[in-house]
Order: structure tokens, then C-alpha cells, then sequence
């Protein structure tokens, strides 16, 4: 987080089966409920998660997620961050276009995560890994 934001209680969570999704998905379900985050945000971020954590997997051969708590002095809300060491992207601003896919899915993994997303970071090279960060709010 910046100077501004806060960075509270961290959770690293092993992303190498779909199992390691469920268990994401519930992490962050119940950081959303404990924020009293709406049900229909509760649904946005953990879809965003659901697809960023496959994405992990099927794209960059495994990783983590970082599941936390942010804050500012005008809202707080769920920060997500996507670790992997796969072979990286190389062409970012086409892998976000809706439709493109490498592995044969609908192309709606990135592209999607960032709509339903406050804020959306990506960092990727070939052959150094993918690292993906998403922030959603919670609406004042």
C-alpha cells in the first residue's frame, strides 16, 4: 500500500488445485461479510478471485494469493494480490481485451476481474511470472 493506505492482516493462500480456489473463494467471502460488504459486492470480489486464482493455476503453473484488509482515512476494503512465476505474458493489453484466451476459455478471466474490481494492477514479462493485484471498496 501507498503512504496514504494500510495493509492489515495478511493471509497467503496456496493457489496448485481447484481445491486451493474453494478455499480462496471462502477466504475472502468471509473477509467481504466481516467488512459488511453488500451481497452483490460480496459476489464481485469473489468471482474476481475465483478467476484470478484459475488463471494462476491453468496460466502461470501455480502461485499464491495475498488476501488482506486495506484501509484509508475514507473507506476500507479487500486487497487481493495473484503471485505466480509461470511464463508471464507478453502482451498485457491484449491478454485484458474481452475474448482473447490462450487456453481455449471464453477470454473473460482479466478482463473481468478488472470490472469487477475498484482498482486493478497488473505486472507481468515473459518468463518472469504474472502478478496480478485487485482493491474493491466498500461503498460508502
Amino acid at each position: 500500500m501507498n503512504a496514504q493506505g494500510r495493509l492489515d492482516a495478511l493471509e497467503e493462500l496456496p493457489l496448485r488445485s481447484g481445491e486451493d480456489v474453494v478455499r480462496l473463494r471462502k477466504a475472502v467471502r468471509d473477509r467481504a461479510v466481516a467488512l459488511g460488504f453488500s451481497l452483490v459486492d460480496q459476489t464481485k470480489i469473489v468471482t474476481a478471485a475465483s478467476e484470478l486464482g484459475r488463471n494462476t493455476i491453468q496460466h502461470g503453473g501455480g502461485g499464491r494469493a495475498e488476501v488482506a484488509f486495506v484501509s484509508d482515512p475514507r473507506r476500507k476494503g479487500i486487497r487481493l494480490e495473484f503471485i505466480d512465476e509461470g511464463p508471464g505474458i507478453a502482451d498485457i493489453a491484449q491478454a485484458l481485451v474481452d475474448g482473447f484466451s490462450t487456453g481455449g476459455g471464453l477470454g473473460l478471466g482479466l478482463s473481468g476481474a478488472k470490472r469487477l474490481s475498484s482498482e486493478f494492477q497488473i505486472e507481468s514479462a515473459p518468463g518472469k511470472g504474472t502478478r496480478v493485484a485487485i482493491v474493491r471498496w466498500k461503498p460508502s
